[in-house]
């Protein structure tokens, strides 16, 4: 190997390892720049919390299990509404809803468990995800179709 050669080698890898400095230098303080939060807001239901509430339990054990509700109507029957939105940020970027439920508890005139709902947007239609299934319309379309309007952002 020639000494011109030699050179050029050393140049090449010192050009690499600039290179390679310079890559680190600047992809270690970017890299930060495009962390992705996770913001969870409003009521979020215990693993398993639904499970424990059989229909024709008392509206007191509701309430030892899932607690004081978001929300109670009064129309046509008593029902808990327990509301919760999930989304997400990345940087600087405007926050985005990722995911949002509205768990409706029903109740019949004697105040025990009718009926157990957790409404949700699918394909941008309300969606529940219990009995899986599209609600028809009637009062209680009504009110679910208010929580979808008043907690849906621009995007969805």
């Amino acid at each position: 190997m020639s000494l011109v050669d030699a050179y050029r080698r050393g140049r090449s890898t010192a050009a690499r390892l600039r290179a390679a400095a310079l890559v680190l230098a600047l992809g270690v303080p970017l890299g930060g720049c495009f962390i992705t939060q996770t913001y969870q807001r409003g009521y979020l239901i215990p693993e398993g919390a639904l499970d424990e509430i059989p229909l024709g339990a008392a509206q007191e054990q509701v309430l030892i299990v899932l607690g004081t509700p978001s929300t109670v109507a009064t129309i046509s029957g008593e029902v808990f509404y327990y509301i919760s939105q999930r989304t997400e940020q990345t940087s600087f970027l405007p926050q985005e809803e990722t995911d949002r439920r509205v768990v409706a508890v029903y109740f019949d005139p004697h105040r025990k468990v009718q009926r157990i709902a957790n409404y949700g947007i699918r394909d941008g239609k309300l969606f529940d995800y219990v009995s899986r299934t599209t609600p028809s319309g009637g009062e209680q379309q009504n009110i679910m179709g208010f929580f979808v309007k008043v907690f849906k952002p621009s995007g969805l």
